[in-house]
């Protein structure tokens, strides 16, 4: 088999996509719960660990960060936002307004990592010619 670095991006933006679609899981739910007393809000980390990932060496391009990275050991984690903090009476911190702003702001991300993801191809596909 060819060692090819020609779908780093690719795979990078693949976990990225899968992070926003756990992302979405979680604030459909946040949503579902809104009225469910002792209900914590729940949130998908991974732009931050991507960020880790990849590093803050300023002597390396962004193509050799992405080169290097692992993209499996890649993953987003979910994790209870604010466990102690609470919005009402019931426990419950979830701000409904707040969950439907993340979920359109969310939904833009997934509809641009997948439009990142279809470029990447069509590159790939221009080069194939």
């Amino acid at each position: 088999m060819i060692n090819t670095n020609a779908f780093d991006y690719i795979n990078v933006l693949d976990k990225a996509a899968d992070a926003s679609w756990l992302r979405q899981e979680a604030i459909s739910n946040n949503i579902a719960n809104a009225t469910t007393p002792g209900y914590k809000r729940q949130d998908v980390a991974f732009e931050s660990e991507l960020k880790k990932a990849l590093g803050n060496c300023v002597h390396e391009s962004m193509d050799q960060k992405v080169a290097n990275l692992k993209a499996s050991e890649l993953a987003p984690v979910a994790y209870t936002d604010y466990s102690g903090l609470s919005y009402r009476l019931d426990g419950n911190n979830v701000d409904p307004e707040n969950e439907n702003v993340m979920l359109a702001e969310n939904q833009l991300k997934y509809q641009g990592l997948i439009a990142g993801i279809n470029q990447e191809f069509q590159n790939l596909k221009a080069v194939m010619k």
